[in-house]
């Protein structure tokens, strides 16, 4: 008996060795997993990009900015200088926080009376956002006591308090609901992973029954091939958009403050890169297997871990932000979340659309001069 089970474990085992397929995905798999979601996976919430609305401009006022900038939770992402500025630029992903101060800062606190500061943080990450306002909270106590040891050394230990109070608010999701937050980042995720899996195995489909062939010997172009491949897959996952979209907003009933049309063809746009980039794998790719593996490593892990899906782009370290740069889901992740929160408009979203186009151009070129070579 355990001479068979030794022949066989025998036989499986140059069967494993012979195929470079299956050594790779035992051994190289496991560890990219583990790469990419240690890279990607990130809990702390440091480097916040903060900006201040300073309209008193007095020393004081910049000592009490200081006490933020100095913090390792915050970094300043600049000064503003108008009314309105911080919500475009919290609109546009680019701070999570703003704080304002007022214009009799510095003369209150000269007076011992209170002053009131205000904090607008982005709701649309809830946890982060319950996070950040404790941070704030906390720095500006030590503030507050920085400034009663100060009354303390010049007019007594009897003195009063002259406290900064803050007044905080949430911008876009005011009851910090997660799902306001989880389900738009589960549409871009999903718009990125199902249509590149389905279009993965198109090609390589046809390589393993050989019908492939006929189209090597055909007069048709690569260009149309791929085009026509390309089609029936974006029409199938657009009319899948539609579904998942009814769904977040009659089922889970999901804040939806934008324009239907614009996320529209944001998704449709973000559909022809996803389906091109399944159709790339699968010109490449030698078999089904291959091109599954492939676009689950480089789909729907990199969306969860690097899009800004779990946490914003900016609390990633140097190499996890450069790797985000490069992904889709990326892009497609502040169209979605903006205009279902935000309502952001055309106006703010497209920097993002331009770089989908530019991305479906190049994907749609790589897979064209591929499916050329291999004709060659």
């Amino acid at each position: 008996m355990f001479k068979r089970i030794i022949a066989i474990i025998g036989k499986e085992t140059r069967e494993l060795l012979r195929d470079p397929l299956y050594l790779g995905l035992a051994l190289v798999v496991p560890m990219m997993i583990i790469i990419i979601m240690g890279e990607g996976m990130t809990l702390d919430v440091k480097n916040i990009p903060v900006a201040f609305y300073d309209r008193d401009r007095s020393a004081a006022s910049r000592e009490y900015v200081s006490s933020f900038t100095n913090s390792e939770y915050f970094k300043l992402f600049g000064m503003l200088d108008r009314e309105g500025q911080a919500e475009e630029l919290m609109a546009r992903g680019k701070i999570r926080l703003c704080i304002e101060i007022p214009e009799n800062f510095s003369e209150r606190l000269a007076g011992n009376k209170p002053v009131s500061v205000r904090v607008a943080v982005d709701g649309s990450f809830p946890s982060r956002s319950e996070v950040i306002t404790g941070y704030v909270g906390a720095i500006n106590q030590q503030t507050n006591n920085l400034l009663l040891s100060r009354y303390k050394s010049v007019y007594g230990q009897n003195v009063s308090l002259p406290s900064t109070e803050l007044i905080a608010i949430s911008w876009y999701n005011p009851t910090l609901e997660s799902k306001n937050f989880l389900v738009p980042g589960l549409i871009s995720t999903i718009l990125m992973f199902y249509p590149s899996l389905l279009a993965a195995l198109v090609v390589v489909r046809e390589k393993e029954v050989g019908t492939i062939y006929n189209l090597y010997c055909s007069p048709v172009k690569g260009w149309e091939v791929v085009i026509g491949k390309a089609v029936p897959y974006i029409a199938i996952s657009f009319v899948a958009y539609l579904l998942i979209f009814l769904l977040s907003v009659l089922f889970f009933e999901v804040r939806f403050t934008g324009s239907f049309f614009a996320l529209t063809v944001s998704a449709l746009l973000f559909l022809t890169c996803t389906v091109g980039y399944g159709l790339l794998i699968s010109i490449i790719a030698s078999s089904q297997l291959a091109a599954m593996f492939i676009t689950i490593l480089t789909t729907m892990l990199p969306s969860f871990f690097y899009s800004g899906f779990l946490a914003p782009v900016t609390s990633q370290s140097a190499l996890g932000q450069f790797i985000s740069a490069f992904l889709p889901s990326t892009y497609f992740m502040y169209i979605v979340r903006g205009i279902y929160l935000k309502g952001a408009s055309f106006a703010i979203i497209w920097p993002d659309l331009l770089a989908l186009l530019i991305y479906a151009v190049i994907l749609y070129f790589l897979a064209i001069a591929c499916f050329r070579k291999k004709v060659n």
